[in-house]
């Protein structure tokens, strides 16, 4: 295969994309069959089938005409959708990728696909007819373009396939038709009314003219069809007895659509463009830096337009890289429903907040992680269906998945209606396994986390699931490496919750300049609330909880100072900046506010990786490194007495 040919690069990119969506739109014929979906799915394996005899695919495109077989069988009501034919279907779709992957190869795995296509063959013939429908009159308005006769269509050839659905009347209108001088014989003036009564569902109809796509089609369900006289101007030749559709002074089928233009990027370009603006906003931060010293007129409002525009350009750049969150979510239909086979449990899971958007670059890492997440609630959270019976529960267990937006954080839960988190069990199995001692004393927040240490399980055996002790442990080791952080709340008997907060990006902030000595610091802007004076008497205070009344509500404060452990601040005025972070408001007090700047986060070097309550660092104007404060992080490490959660 010519891995530089364009075209077939363009083929292998969109059939993957095909392939994702039939899965879902497998998955989705599970749920609700209907002939939309069928006709979906059959579309979808003519597409992949098509595609591969012209780009060089024959393996895949011999594969996928059986399972376009079987589904036409479906749409014209031969055989019913059953679980031994998605079963097959899914596993296909599997294989299809693969054929995909490894160019076609005639070796790719024989044995698999003679494999599946014998469990194909097993639900076709196995498969009841599918019910009777009804007979049901409709109305189909067709008019071809006007060089459709030029492009090879036949509408005689689609007018005698639709009478072989059932009882027709055909209308031949000729509105449109010219002079005799001023016809030209390769151009169509004619279109059609066709009434038609037939037990064949919508899909076999919109079936006919598949391949029509330069025709003006109207497919309509009608209640009655009453006989009239044909119309007026019709075309010549013998008429039959026709139902007269009525005339309608706007053009016949639906109206076309304004297409929306996409343009594939790869993604290393985006993230090259991304490098560049990092750099770009650094330069404009120098930029401001100059004219604020220089006092220039002039330079000002040329490094204010400059910001303006770096600012657009920035919020443009970083919007192309933000992703619904649907993307990932939709993965786990299949995850839950494999299983839900494997595990002899029936499962459900609902879905929350799929349109709340998300970097791609955190996006891309967060599928494992939540792989493991569900596969742990099912396996190890859920009962099994008699189990849920006997406690008094629903026979079908739910695993819900849930996203949105809390200030710069994207807040992910996992959760089941299970037989939540035995804690003495886990304890019990951590002092087994020595990872505590046994005369250890931990809060219930402690011992829940004890599930993600390395190597724990409670699994009494190891299977194709879990048991292993490595997939909760890779979980946190992912959120981590992404800034983010996993808590941990279960009720015995009632389920389990996980959430996970992830950063909104990876890449640029606003940021919030305060300074600490001769140290700066950039605090995230969408985490500040406001900013204040501060009483430095506040601080010398031995009431046991230092509290600030801010607009007339008690608020904790932190010398930032004591949790850096830098020398105690001889400042004379100084300032307090109400930050709020996991339903926390808190005081944070520095020695003063530099102002606003756009901020390039820069990872922390390997050295300082494990330095708790920074998300990273950046370069300011004057090409000092300032160090970027975690605020969720900074806030859960302070004692309790500290952080006061309070009302929002």
């Amino acid at each position: 295969m010519d891995t530089q040919n364009p075209a077939l690069q363009s083929y292998v990119i969109e059939t993957r994309e095909l392939l994702a969506q039939l899965e879902s739109m497998l998955l989705d014929l599970e749920v609700a069959p209907s002939h939309e979906a069928i006709d979906a799915v059959f579309r979808a394996l003519h597409t992949i089938k098509g595609g591969g005899s012209m780009f060089g695919f024959p393996v895949l495109s011999a594969f996928v005409h059986h399972f376009e077989d079987a589904f036409d069988l479906v749409r014209i009501g031969k055989i019913s959708i059953s679980r031994a034919l998605l079963d097959a279907a899914l596993a296909g779709r599997d294989h299809m990728i693969s054929l995909v992957e490894a160019a076609d190869s005639a070796e790719s795995a024989p044995e698999i696909a003679q494999n599946i296509l014998s469990q194909l063959s097993a639900a076709v013939e196995n498969s009841s007819p599918a019910p009777l429908p009804q007979i049901s009159p409709w109305r189909i308005h067709f008019a071809p373009a006007a060089n459709a006769l030029k492009h090879g269509m036949r509408p005689d050839l689609l007018l005698a396939e639709l009478g072989g659905l059932g009882q027709c009347t055909i209308q031949g209108l000729a509105d449109d038709l010219p002079n005799l001088e001023q016809i030209d014989p390769t151009e169509n003036y004619l279109s059609w009314v066709v009434d038609l009564q037939t037990e064949q569902p919508f899909a076999a109809i919109e079936a006919v003219f598949l391949f029509a796509d330069d025709a003006q089609l109207k497919i309509e369900q009608v209640a009655v069809l009453v006989e009239a006289t044909a119309h007026p101007k019709t075309a010549s030749g013998p008429q039959p007895a026709v139902a007269t559709a009525p005339k309608d002074p706007t053009p016949r089928g639906p109206a076309p659509q304004a297409s929306v233009e996409t343009v594939r990027v790869p993604a290393p370009k985006l993230d090259s463009i991304l490098d560049k603006l990092g750099e770009l906003v650094i330069s404009q931060a120098r930029l401001n830096q100059i004219a604020g010293r220089l006092g220039n007129a002039d330079l000002t409002g040329l490094a204010e337009e400059f910001e303006r525009l770096v600012t657009g350009l920035r919020d443009t750049t970083l919007a192309i890289r933000m992703l619904p969150i649907e993307t990932v979510f939709g993965k786990f239909r299949r995850v839950v429903r494999d299983l839900s086979i494997e595990l002899g449990k029936d499962v459900a899971l609902d879905t929350e907040g799929g349109e709340t958007e998300i970097d791609k670059n955190v996006l891309d890492r967060l599928s494992e992680p939540l792989v493991h997440i569900i596969r742990n609630s099912i396996d190890h959270g859920l009962e099994t269906s008699d189990e849920r019976i006997a406690l008094g529960k629903p026979a079908q267990g739910r695993v819900r998945l849930a996203a949105r937006q809390d200030a710069g954080e994207i807040l992910i839960e996992i959760q089941d209606d299970g037989r939540g988190l035995d804690l003495d069990r886990i304890r019990a199995k951590a002092i087994e396994r020595e990872v505590i001692a046994a005369d250890a004393v931990l809060s219930e927040q402690q011992l829940t986390q004890l599930i993600f240490a390395p190597g724990f399980s409670t699994a009494e055996k190891i299977t194709n699931v879990s048991g292993r002790g490595v997939g909760m442990d890779a979980v946190m080791s992912t959120i981590n490496a992404l800034r983010g952080s996993v808590e941990v709340a279960s009720r015995k008997g009632e389920g389990t919750k996980l959430t996970l907060r992830l950063p909104l990006t990876l890449a640029i902030i606003d940021g919030l300049l305060v300074r600490l000595g001769e140290d700066t610091y950039v605090l995230p802007l969408v985490s500040v609330e406001e900013c204040a004076e501060f009483d430095i008497g506040e601080l010398s205070r031995e009431s046991g909880r230092s509290m600030l009344s801010i607009r007339n509500e008690l608020v904790p404060f932190v010398d930032l100072c004591a949790v850096f452990e830098t020398d105690q601040s001889h400042e004379l005025r100084r300032r307090v900046v109400i930050v709020r972070a996991d339903g926390m408001r808190v005081g944070l007090v520095v020695d003063d506010i530099l102002g606003q700047q756009q901020t390039v986060i820069k990872q922390m070097s390997d050295f300082h990786d494990n330095v708790e309550g920074f998300a990273g660092s950046t370069i300011l104007g004057d090409g000092t490194v300032a160090l970027i404060i975690d605020v969720a992080m900074l806030l859960r490490g302070l004692p309790r007495r500290e952080a006061l959660p309070l009302a929002a």
